[in-house]
């Protein structure tokens, strides 16, 4: 009967080699479905092999999973085996990992444990714990556990360090700095993390490194995710260049690689030619030899193997070798993300690394370039105009989280860049994308829902709708439990109360900003610390406590200069402290001040930051009976001001305005209807997909306060009429 078996596999091979991967799977389920009973080790080995073809080239997740339940069953009976049950572990914990059963998969995942546990330490043992602990720590991030994944991530890394295996090492080491980015609760214990990173790496060969490319970018993206969360864009600089580097390398790499592929190609045609001369024949196979050996070295990765399994952590995606990025050795070979996402998310690092520098025109062709990719990805998953969640297949749910968050990240971007650029409709046409994609992928993006309901308040905010505004800012407090999110919405909601004017709007400021304000020390990073301080400075200006509004304001400045680098959010403070020296009668510091802040506002093309400093500028030539100056300037100032009508009124006639500013409900009902449909269908595979989005991290969200857009109607409320000097009575 094994030469049966035997029989049966080499036929089955040589089906799968054809592509005929149903006549392979037939081949080998007629063992297991035999009359004529066959070894429980034929069995279980054909099994897998079943169960390995499965997972490798279809969706047929449930059919695997019974074929390794049948195989655990058998082994449970079978003394030693090692090997063959640590192999059915791995697979039947993926399958389970795969349609959503997060019980029975961190079961399986202790037995297999408790087997490495109990058998002799030898090297292969110790590498099949650290794939059962990386596996199990992502089953626990999925839950929410994050003390109890990085306990199981440190087991791991014992376990390599136990073998003196640094790559390895290197990979748990990094996602033990990944969760801590998750869970973000001692800032000391993420710098030991990344120290810890950085000495691990530093020990690897330097001809090493480069073949460790899914390290590479793991570890730098994870380093600037830090950087960013920090606002330290100054050390965030070498981790984009290195980035960068990386992926124009590899890159330039698989284009010689397609090349070596396409003159094989062009040499086989030739070679089956019957009429071919033998000496002719002979040269072209040795030229063939040659090119095959230079693309095994190319395509070769020190991590591949014959009998590596399928990565764990974002399904069966079935890509070529080059198209992956290994993490670590067999037997885990885990990915982190497919390359296509990774060079996308290199492309949003330098945006987001950009946009407050104002690097618009490099902005722009990286948004372009990462959203190509992730639509050309989302294509592959079956995601074309009008998919919503429940058409997605099965397979294709985890990584349409991934793409689609991706998506909304570059999104949320281009409104930023639109609106500091003034160009409103731009800024609508993404906003709209943004809500498009929401309403169709509720579930999935639904950490996205805060985000839009603030960028809504942005784009009100500019166009010069402050109450409709302040609405969508606390409308988006509301939507979320991130407490410092929470803070800056409110600062925003709290400016735009201020740009209203009246006291009653001056006083729900108040109650906004002042708690806020106060508890600031317990919860906040430096992002919304420098809006905070913004608005805080703007209520006491109101309250007429001109040294202390200074001050706040100074200390916001120079966050936003130092640690941010926001051009725009200097620009607005410089204006703002202008003002203020103004009120305070300091001509010659209001002058260097304003001039400071029009020369930024100018390189951002930021016209009604422009316009605010011009109207200051006015008011200050006014006040030194400079007439020249002040015609001067305030000729520029009106020009300025037909341009931003002009925008404006293309804004208002745009058939989203409405839709964007003032709060709809059929918006709400469409959601409320995608979400009951995805009930319905398969909602727990499509929170699976959301609870993974924890390995995410919050990369950005816009730092512009946003708050200097003058109306051209009698109506308006500009921050200009700060003014303390004729204002200043009006004490909250």
């Amino acid at each position: 009967m094994e030469a049966v078996a035997e029989g049966l596999w080499g036929l089955a091979d040589h089906h799968e080699k054809s592509g005929e991967i149903g006549k392979a799977v037939k081949c080998l389920e007629a063992i297991c479905q035999s009359h004529v009973s066959f070894l429980p080790i034929i069995e279980v080995k054909t099994r897998l092999r079943v169960a390995t073809l499965l997972l490798k080239h279809t969706h047929n997740v449930n059919h695997a999973k019974n074929h390794l339940e049948r195989s655990q069953l058998l082994l449970k009976t079978t003394p030693s085996c090692f090997e063959l049950k640590c192999r059915t572990f791995s697979l039947l914990s993926q399958c389970y990992h795969l349609v959503g059963a997060i019980p029975p998969q961190k079961n399986i995942l202790f037995k297999a444990l408790e087997l490495t546990a109990s058998a002799s330490q030898e090297v292969a043992v110790k590498l099949w714990s650290c794939n059962f602990n990386s596996q199990l720590a992502n089953v626990l991030i999925i839950e929410g556990d994050y003390p109890s994944s990085i306990s199981a991530l440190q087991a791991g890394y014992v376990s390599a360090t136990e073998i003196s295996y640094p790559d390895l090492q290197m990979f748990f080491a990094t996602s033990i700095l990944h969760v801590h980015l998750m869970k973000w609760e001692d800032e000391n214990l993420i710098a030991q993390a990344i120290h810890q990173c950085n000495v691990i790496w530093e020990c690897i060969d330097p001809n090493r490194r480069g073949q460790l490319l899914g390290l590479l970018f793991y570890s730098e993206l994870l380093h600037m995710f830090y950087r960013l969360r920090i606002c330290d864009y100054k050390n965030a600089a070498q981790h984009v260049d290195k980035l960068d580097a990386a992926m124009k390398a590899d890159l330039q790499k698989m284009q010689q690689v397609q090349q070596l592929t396409s003159e094989l190609n062009a040499l086989s045609q030739s070679l089956s030619r019957p009429d071919l001369p033998s000496r002719e024949r002979s040269a072209l196979s040795g030229k063939q030899a040659q090119l095959q050996e230079r693309l095994k070295r190319m395509t070769e990765s020190s991590f591949t193997s014959k009998d590596s399994l399928e990565p764990a952590y974002f399904g069966n995606e079935r890509r070529a070798l080059g198209d992956k990025l290994f993490l670590a050795p067999p037997p885990i070979d885990g990915e982190w993300l497919p390359k296509s996402a990774v060079y996308a998310l290199v492309d949003l690092m330098a945006v987001i690394f950009g946009r407050p520098k104002g690097l618009f025109k490099d902005c722009a062709k990286r948004i372009q370039s990462g959203m190509q990719i992730i639509q050309d990805e989302l294509e592959k998953l079956g995601i074309t105009d009008g998919s919503t969640e429940v058409d997605l297949k099965h397979s294709a749910i985890w990584m349409a989280g991934v793409y689609l968050m991706l998506l909304m990240q570059f999104l949320e971007n281009k409104v930023a860049v639109e609106l500091t650029r003034s160009e409103f409709v731009e800024a609508q046409e993404a906003l709209m994308h943004m809500k498009s994609w929401f309403v169709r992928f509720p579930t999935i993006l639904q950490a996205s829902e805060s985000i839009i309901e603030m960028l809504r308040g942005q784009y009100a905010h500019s166009v010069g709708c402050y109450s409709e505004a302040a609405f969508h800012y606390v409308e988006a407090a509301k939507l979320t439990v991130s407490k410092p999110m929470q803070a800056m919405c409110h600062a925003y909601a709290a400016v735009s109360y201020f740009c209203i004017g009246d006291a009653e709007s001056s006083s729900q400021a108040l109650d906004l900003i002042g708690p806020i304000y106060l508890m600031k020390d317990s919860f906040i990073g430096v992002r919304e610390e420098a809006g905070l301080h913004f608005a805080y400075g703007l209520l006491l200006m109101r309250q007429q406590d001109f040294q202390d509004a200074r001050n706040r304001l100074a200390k916001g400045l120079q966050i936003a200069h130092n640690q941010m680098g926001n051009l725009q959010l200097v620009s607005q403070y410089l204006t703002i402290l202008g003002n203020l020296a103004l009120a305070l009668h300091d001509t010659v510091q209001a002058r260097e001040i304003l001039r400071s802040s029009l020369t930024l506002a100018k390189k951002l093309s930021d016209i009604p930051t422009q316009i605010w400093v011009l109207s200051v500028l006015t008011a200050l030539y006014q006040q030194l009976g400079e007439k020249g100056n002040e015609m001067e300037n305030d000729e520029y100032r009106k020009k300025k001001l037909d341009e931003l009508e002009k925008r404006l009124a293309d804004a208002y006639s745009s058939i989203h305005h409405i839709e964007l500013v003032r709060a709809l409900l059929f918006f709400s009902l469409m959601i409320d209807k995608v979400k009951l449909e995805v009930q319905q269908f398969h909602e727990a595979d499509i929170l699976r997909a959301t609870a993974g989005q924890s390995m995410t991290v919050n990369l950005d969200i816009p730092e512009s306060i946003g708050l200097s857009t003058p109306l051209p109607h009698p109506s308006s409320a500009r921050l200009v009429d700060l003014d303390i000097g004729r204002r200043g009575k009006k004490k909250v």
